[in-house]
């Protein structure tokens, strides 16, 4: 099964929740590029950010296993201030 990327205007909610978390520098230094093809190549999703610089970076991202993200972000550094908002409730006016 190939990973592939849903287009947003395709499906607004093809991927539930929104997950966003910052990784903070822990052994060795941080490449946002290597990071965010590994998210891209590895999970489904869309709409991913991956910002910053040898010591931090911040993570956006869409997908419907938020859990398999945050573990690979920390194996790559120290993660924190992590939000993971479920999209679909936030439009019935629920509680994400």
């Amino acid at each position: 099964m190939g990973i592939k990327s849903i287009d947003a205007e395709d499906d607004q909610f093809a991927y539930r929740y929104d997950t966003q978390l910052l990784i903070d520098k822990r052994d060795k230094d941080l490449d946002e590029d290597q990071i965010a093809e590994y998210i891209t190549n590895t999970f489904e999703g869309n709409s991913l950010i991956a910002a910053g610089d040898e010591d931090l970076v911040k993570i956006h991202f869409h997908t419907n296993e938020p859990w398999k993200v945050l573990e690979y972000c920390n194996t790559v550094g120290e993660i924190y201030d992590i939000v993971i908002e479920d999209m679909i409730r936030q439009s019935d006016n629920l509680k994400g």
